[in-house]
């Protein structure tokens, strides 16, 4: 039984998965078992994970096919519902399309949650190609039915040089003790991708849950490498409807009617700006959002 379970959704993630498996074989911590949730697979993604598996050492594996993409969502649930079946304390939800090189990284963060008890843990992110901050802490802006990072964009410095408890983080590294699922539940499913973290945070954070970032931890983060970044078909699509049902999920009353007129409203300038297709998917995905 290993004290972690490391989960990773693949998507057409061979280009990045050297990186990922080097930084798991430098760590001085290997009481973990990896859960490789493939949504893409194929005979060169095997050859790949089989050449890169060898030559890092990685012994403690187990890769899950399915058989259609069935989503983020739904892949981390597989995922943790394989750790935790298995007896991990805890469960690190983390994507592929990242580095880490500290050695001590995974020591620190298990170290941290078993002398403190924190619920979650999560390291400082920088964006991989400027080395700029991408995420060092968030928050809620329940007006408008988002979240934000932290020093997103910045430099890093003094700022960002202290251990501190946010209210939201997005998974994108995230150690979660395994008891906080029996408490609040899995991802919800019906977001597929994007915003299933954030509804997740945010009903540890109704149930007085913060997130604890670590800030001598630090990652490298290949932001959007799957899908094209933000502004891609796909992302505008999800991103849409995703917010949409996050609001009509989450909030009630006044703040409910601002958030989702404020997202609306504020659609008629992307929409100035967009192309033929990403508009069509930007009123899809509000339509759609509306329905879930």
């Amino acid at each position: 039984m290993a004290k972690v379970g490391l989960v990773t959704v693949l998507f057409n993630s061979n280009e990045v998965l050297e990186g990922f498996l080097k930084s798991l074989s430098v760590q001085s911590f290997v009481d973990y078992h990896l859960y490789l949730i493939d949504n893409t697979p194929s005979a060169t993604t095997d050859k790949i994970l089989q050449e890169l598996l060898l030559k890092y050492s990685i012994s403690n594996f187990t890769h899950f096919k399915n058989t259609e993409n069935v989503g983020v969502a739904r892949g981390n649930n597989q995922g943790i519902a394989l750790s935790r079946n298995e007896g991990a304390l805890y469960t690190i939800l983390l994507n592929n399309d990242i580095e880490f090189e500290q050695p001590h990284f995974l020591e620190d963060m298990v170290h941290r949650a078993d002398t403190t008890q924190e619920m979650m843990v999560i390291p400082k992110i920088y964006f991989w190609d400027s080395r700029k901050i991408w995420m060092a802490g968030g928050g809620f802006l329940k007006l408008r039915g988002i979240t934000f990072h932290e020093g997103e964009g910045e430099d890093d410095g003094p700022k960002y040089s202290q251990d501190k408890n946010f209210d939201y983080a997005p998974t994108c590294l995230m150690l979660i003790n395994n008891k906080l699922f029996d408490e609040i539940g899995v991802m919800d499913e019906k977001y597929f991708v994007y915003f299933d973290d954030t509804d997740f945070i945010y009903r540890a954070f109704l149930k007085g849950y913060r997130v604890l970032m670590m800030h001598h931890l630090h990652v490298l983060h290949k932001v959007s490498s799957s899908t094209g970044g933000s502004e891609s078909p796909f992302s505008i699509y999800y991103g849409n409807r995703n917010r949409v049902y996050f609001i009509r999920k989450n909030f009630k009353g006044l703040a409910y009617l601002k958030a989702l007129t404020f997202t609306i409203a504020t659609r008629f300038l992307k929409h100035v700006q967009y192309n033929a297709l990403q508009k069509e998917k930007m009123w899809k995905g509000l339509s759609d959002g509306l329905k879930l």
